[in-house]
């Protein structure tokens, strides 16, 4: 499947394993990523291709201005957050 701009990719490696980015651009062999809280639009994150792992969502352009909304569009990927019960 080919990457493209808005696409939200799972991270397969690394820091951020598990995580949830949304593509900003594509410069083969890398993705410029952010998250819109540990990585801000302000400051992306470029990953090897190789180590994500793409979904078939890809987010409308409007959502790709804010972080605010970033964020918000990609709460519905991470689940569930913890209970209290698991603290």
């Amino acid at each position: 499947m080919e990457i493209i701009r808005g696409q939200v990719v799972k991270s397969k490696a690394g820091r951020d394993k598990g995580g949830f980015l949304a593509v900003l651009k594509v410069e083969p062999p890398y993705a410029v990523l952010c998250d819109g809280k540990r990585r801000p639009l302000e400051r992306p994150k470029r990953k090897k291709l190789m180590h994500l792992a793409p979904t078939g969502t890809v987010l409308p352009e409007e959502v790709l201005g804010t972080d605010r909304k970033l964020r918000k569009a990609l709460q519905a990927f991470a689940g569930p957050g913890p209970t209290e019960r698991d603290r």
